[in-house]
């Protein structure tokens, strides 16, 4: 097969809060928007992918376990450290953890979905 670009489709409770959560927290650039109520749609530029934005999930506001949400946004950064302060300062709460592979910033988005930063250095190598 020839993938002409892969995307991820998040199904939210809170739309609106998440697309918020999304585009002025996390600071993901809009490519498009379209419909209107519950059909509004929000697709994210996420480097040389997407992230489309729907109606449709179910909030875990105290946060989603491994068994409820098994996959997780990881979103590399040059300094995590840096960044968690950035995304303290705008509220977000999280917790950054030291490996021997690597720093990471655990947190979620306003429906609970699992999310991260982690240190660009040493990946994928």
């Amino acid at each position: 097969m020839n993938f002409t670009k892969a995307g991820v489709i998040l199904n939210t409770e809170n739309y609106r809060d998440c697309v918020d959560f999304y585009g002025s927290i996390l600071g993901l650039p809009i490519l498009q928007q379209f419909g209107n109520g519950s059909d509004e749609i929000t697709v994210f530029s996420l480097g040389s992918s997407y992230l489309m934005v729907e109606h449709g999930g179910t909030a875990h506001p105290e946060g989603k376990s491994n068994s409820t949400c098994p996959t997780k946004f990881r979103f590399n950064v040059r300094d995590v450290d840096a960044s968690a302060s950035e995304l303290r300062e705008k509220g977000v709460a999280l917790t950054v953890l030291h490996h021997d592979w690597g720093t990471t910033a655990e947190f979620s988005d306003p429906d609970g979905n699992r999310c991260a930063l982690r240190s660009d250095e040493g990946f994928g190598s």
